[in-house]
C-alpha cells in the first residue's frame, strides 16, 4: 500500500498544475463571488417552501412575493456568473500580461453580460424571456466570459486601440481603449446567436445543454456521480484540493438540477435528478471531502491511543460543519496508508446510497440551496424537502460510513498504541539517566524564556492586518480566530481576517501579510505575483503545521512575527 502511495504523491505536481489552470479557476472564483446572491435566494425559496410541506399556506399575496424576490435573485444567476466569471478571469490574465498591458476588469464584465444577453435570452413581445438568465444559461455565461476576456486580451497585447492625446483624463481614455475590445467580443457573441438561431431555431444556452445533456445524463447516473466524487477524495488524498478540480467541471449542471427539481416538485412530479449541489455538499462530503462525518466521533470514543482521542475532541465541531482539515492533517488521513480505501470509497457509497432512495424508494432529490456549511444530516433533510425518508437515509448513511471506516481507524489506532507505549518507554529510560530536577528546571528555564521573548518581539512589531485564505472561508477562520485571541492576550499589533481564495482579489491590497491555509497551496506562486506588486507578505503553511497554529495563539502570533522579520 505505502508503494502506491508513493506512486501517487509522484503525480501531485501534475495535480497542482490542473488545479491552476486559469478556465477551471475562474469558473470556481465566478461562482464563489456570486454565491452570496445564490445563498439569498436559497433563504426566499425555503420560506416560500417549505412551510407548505409542513401544511402551512402563505397567503397568496406573501407568497407571489417571496417568489418573485427569489426570481429576481436566482432567476439571474446566469448573468450574475458571467460578469464574476469574466472578472476572475481577466485577474489571472493580467498575472501574465506585460508591464503596462492591463486588461480592464469593469469594461470585461459588462461586455460579457452584455455577451450573455445575446447568446441566452430570447425577445418576445418587446421583452426578455428569462427562461435561460437563471441557472439554465450557466454554461453560456461561462462560454460568454471566455470569449470576452480572451477577446480584450487579444486587442491589448496587439495594442487594438483608439488612443487619445495624453492630455486627456485617465478615465475618459481608458473608455476609448475598450471601445474595440468590448465591440469586438460583443460582436463574437453577435455571430454565435446569428449562426445557432439559423441552423437549429433556438438560443445559444439551450443547444448549448441540448448537446451536453447525454454527458449530464451520464454524470448522473451510478458510475458517473462514482467517479465524481471518488476523484474529488482522490485529489485531496494526494493533497491537492479536489473540488477545486472536479467541481467547475458540474457546477453548471448541479445547480440546473436543483431548480428542474424544485419545478417537478411543484408540478407534483418526482424530483429525481440525483447530480445537484446538495448531493456534493451533504452526500459525498458528508462532514467534508471524503465523507468524515463518522470519524472523529470513532476517535473520540472507540480510540485508545492519545493521539486520535485529542484529535477526535479537536476536530468533531469543525468536522459537523464541514471543516475537516484539522482531521486530514492532524490525524493524519492525508497520504495515510491507512485511510486510502475508506477515504475514496465512503463518499462513492454515499452517492450511490443516495440515489437508489431517489430512483428505487422514490424519496425526492435535492430542491433547495443550502450553506455548504450547514451539518450534513441537516442539509440532507431540508433540501430534500423534509420527507420522512430523508430522515431514514441520515440514519443509513451514518451506519454504513462507521462500519466502512471503523475496522481501518481500528488498524491505526492499534499501531499508533504501539508506538506511543515504545515512545513511553524511551522518556522513561531518558529519565532514569539524567536528574528529574534538570530536566524540570530546563524546562522552567525554556519557559520563561519563551514568554519574554514575545512581549520584547510584540514591542517592535508594526500594526499587522493579516489574512487567511483557504477554499472556503471556513478553515482560515480557525488561524484567523487564533491570531485574535493571541493578539489580545500578549497585546501584539495585530489583527486578522479569513477569506476564500477566488474573492480575495478586492480586499487584498487592505491587508499587510496573506497566509495560505494548506488547501490552497498550490497556487502560492499565482497569488505570489499579485502580493509582490502589492508588497504584501505572503506565506504558504504545511498540514500539520497549520493545524497546530490553528490551536495555539501564542504560536499563531509567533508565525507571524517571525515571517515578518
Amino acid at each position: 500500500m505505502k508503494g502506491i502511495i508513493g506512486q501517487i504523491e509522484k503525480g501531485k505536481p501534475f495535480f497542482e498544475k490542473v488545479s491552476r489552470n486559469i478556465y477551471l479557476g475562474a469558473v470556481r472564483d465566478g461562482f464563489l463571488t456570486a454565491m452570496p446572491a445564490i445563498l439569498f435566494a436559497s433563504i426566499f425559496i425555503l420560506m416560500a417552501a417549505l412551510p407548505e410541506v409542513l401544511g402551512f399556506a402563505w397567503p397568496e399575496s406573501v407568497s407571489t412575493w417571496l417568489w418573485k424576490v427569489y426570481n429576481y435573485s436566482m432567476g439571474v444567476v446566469g448573468l450574475l456568473v458571467s460578469a464574476t466569471t469574466a472578472r476572475s478571469l481577466s485577474e489571472s490574465m493580467n498575472r501574465k500580461m506585460p508591464k503596462n498591458k492591463v486588461i480592464n476588469s469593469t469594461s470585461v464584465m459588462l461586455a460579457s453580460i452584455v455577451g450573455f444577453m445575446l447568446l441566452s435570452v430570447s425577445q418576445i413581445d418587446g421583452g426578455f424571456s428569462a427562461e435561460y438568465m437563471g441557472t439554465k444559461g450557466l454554461l453560456a455565461s461561462f462560454v460568454s466570459a471566455f470569449i470576452t476576456v480572451n477577446v480584450y486580451r487579444f486587442c491589448v497585447l496587439k495594442n487594438i486601440t483608439i488612443k487619445m492625446p495624453k492630455e486627456v483624463p485617465g478615465t475618459i481614455s481608458q473608455t476609448f481603449k475598450d471601445m474595440f475590445p468590448f465591440a469586438f467580443s460583443v460582436l463574437g457573441a453577435v455571430i454565435i446567436d446569428l449562426v445557432v438561431r439559423t441552423t437549429l431555431d433556438v438560443p445559444f444556452a439551450e443547444a448549448l445543454v441540448k448537446l451536453l445533456s447525454p454527458l449530464f445524463t451520464a454524470a448522473d447516473g451510478y458510475l458517473g456521480i462514482m467517479i465524481i466524487w471518488g476523484m474529488m477524495a482522490f485529489f485531496w488524498f494526494v493533497g491537492v484540493h479536489g473540488p477545486s478540480i472536479v467541481e467547475p467541471a458540474i457546477a453548471a449542471i448541479i445547480y440546473v438540477n436543483v431548480e428542474a427539481n424544485l419545478q417537478l416538485y411543484n408540478a407534483g412530479e418526482h424530483a429525481s435528478n440525483v447530480l445537484t449541489v446538495g448531493l456534493g455538499n451533504f452526500v459525498g462530503t458528508m462532514g467534508g471531502t471524503g465523507a468524515t462525518l463518522v470519524v472523529p466521533f470513532i476517535f473520540m470514543l472507540l480510540a485508545k491511543s492519545k493521539q486520535l482521542k485529542a484529535v477526535g475532541k479537536a476536530s468533531f465541531i469543525p468536522v459537523s460543519f464541514a471543516v475537516n482539515e484539522p482531521l486530514l492533517f492532524a490525524a493524519p488521513i492525508i497520504l495515510n496508508p491507512y485511510f486510502f480505501i475508506p477515504f475514496l470509497l465512503t463518499p462513492m457509497i454515499n452517492v450511490c446510497i443516495f440515489k437508489f432512495f431517489v430512483d428505487v424508494i422514490g424519496m425526492n432529490s435535492f430542491m433547495y440551496v443550502l450553506p455548504w456549511a450547514t451539518p450534513a444530516p441537516i442539509g440532507l433533510v431540508l433540501g430534500t424537502g423534509m420527507g420522512l425518508w430523508s430522515f431514514v437515509l441520515v440514519l443509513t448513511l451514518i451506519v454504513v460510513d462507521f462500519l466502512i471506516y471503523l475496522p481501518f481507524c481500528k488498524v491505526y489506532d492499534k499501531e499508533l498504541v504501539m508506538q506511543e507505549a515504545h515512545n513511553a518507554q524511551l522518556e522513561a529510560a531518558a529519565a532514569r539517566t539524567q536528574p528529574a530536577m534538570a530536566a524540570a528546571g530546563s524546562d522552567i528555564a525554556a519557559t520563561q524564556a519563551a514568554e519574554p521573548g514575545l512581549t520584547t518581539v510584540s514591542n517592535e512589531v508594526k500594526p499587522t492586518n493579516v489574512l487567511v485564505l483557504c477554499a472556503g472561508a471556513g478553515t482560515s477562520a480557525m488561524l484567523a480566530n487564533a491570531l485574535t485571541e493571541g493578539a489580545e492576550q500578549f497585546s501584539v499589533p495585530i489583527t486578522a481576517a479569513a477569506g476564500a481564495y477566488g474573492s480575495h482579489y478586492e480586499i487584498m491590497q487592505d491587508y499587510d501579510m496573506v497566509i495560505l491555509a494548506p488547501q490552497v497551496g498550490s497556487y502560492f506562486e499565482d497569488i505570489k505575483e499579485d502580493t509582490d506588486r502589492l508588497g504584501i507578505k505572503l506565506a504558504a503553511t504545511k498540514g500539520a503545521e497549520y493545524i497546530s497554529l490553528t490551536r495555539d495563539p501564542k504560536k499563531a502570533v509567533d508565525y507571524v512575527i517571525d515571517q515578518l522579520k
